[in-house]
């Protein structure tokens, strides 16, 4: 095992991806020389050339359109958007192209596009430069939704989008991408829609993913001295997600919140907790609860983001209320 950071496991990702399979290759705005904007990229330029580390114009619409017509033709793209806040102007190639492209066309052509991208806020970012953006694209039929929360999770599902077939939305929290672990220096993969219960409890279900995961590990930790506990679940895969873990889990403890950085409506909570409701409902002792960010803008203050944005305090609070049913 390598201790790595999220951002050194990815770009080893990359890089095992890459030396295995000439027909992976990158594009993306500074991703060259430059190494991305941070750093996940860093060295690949200089070993791959330009061909197959692609800087690209700044359209987001062309990046994206670029690796559809790509993958079509057998290539395996793996495009990045700088931030996750600008997929807003390549959504009709991700939705209406890529989603639809096996489907529309019978398995003639498929789309095996991995599109990386930070997300997430926390650090001052503001409003275009901070969204958990997950929620958009949650509808969207043939699309997979990717969002790891460790460094050893995030090279193996990485490793893992890049050889599966269907267009891919692979979500790096921004928050995450100094974080340090164990990784494996070899190539390995972590299975794609498949969660991990990554604390073991009694008492009351946390599902989580990206950042929040490690807010409820946090909470999780504190509220032992109450005599709670709390198992986690970490979704990892967001679309589709992992109903029978979670629903395992649920049915076991007969608690559940769900803990999701974007605000409530529309979003991953609001289908987790939908579905938990739907199938376990027999199972349950209180209801389900959602940890959520407001339903408002994120703020350039940092003070305010971080009144808009929840933390282990909120699911404390929550972990206490579905206690005191």
């Amino acid at each position: 095992m390598t201790r790595m950071s999220m951002v050194q496991a990815l770009n080893n990702a990359l890089d095992l991806m890459m030396a295995e399979n000439d027909k992976v290759f990158l594009l993306g705005e500074d991703i060259g020389r430059m190494g991305g904007d941070f750093g996940v990229t860093r060295g690949l330029f200089d070993k791959y050339g330009a061909e197959r580390v692609r800087d690209t114009p700044l359209s987001e619409a062309a990046i994206i359109g670029t690796a559809v017509g790509a993958a079509m033709v057998g290539m395996r793209p793996v495009p990045e958007i700088m931030f996750a806040d600008f997929l807003g102007t390549c959504y009709d190639q991700i939705v209406n192209n890529a989603a639809k492209m096996h489907y529309m066309f019978d398995g003639q052509f498929k789309a095996p596009i991995v599109i990386r991208t930070a997300a997430g806020g926390g650090f001052g970012g503001g409003p275009h430069h901070s969204q958990s953006v997950e929620g958009w694209f949650m509808n969207v039929p043939g699309l997979v939704i990717v969002g790891p929360a460790t460094p050893h999770d995030a090279k193996g599902l990485l490793i893992a989008s890049i050889e599966n077939d269907n267009p891919i939305l692979f979500l790096e929290h921004k928050a995450l991408y100094r974080l340090k672990g164990e990784v494996p220096p070899e190539k390995y993969s972590v299975p794609l829609r498949r969660a991990a219960v990554v604390r073991p409890g009694s008492d009351v279900t946390v599902v989580a993913a990206m950042k929040m995961t490690h807010e409820a590990l946090a909470a999780a930790e504190e509220l032992t001295a109450e005599g709670i506990s709390v198992e986690v679940v970490d979704l990892r895969t967001l679309r589709p997600w992992d109903q029978a873990t979670v629903l395992e889990s649920v049915a076991k403890t007969g608690r559940a919140i769900v803990a999701n950085e974007s605000p409530k409506m529309g979003g991953l909570a609001a289908e987790v907790s939908a579905t938990i409701a739907e199938e376990v409902f027999a199972k349950l002792k209180a209801p389900v609860q959602r940890v959520c960010g407001l339903d408002t803008p994120i703020p350039f203050s940092v003070p305010l983001e971080k009144i808009i944005l929840p933390g282990k305090d909120d699911i404390k609070t929550a972990v206490r209320a579905v206690m005191d049913y």
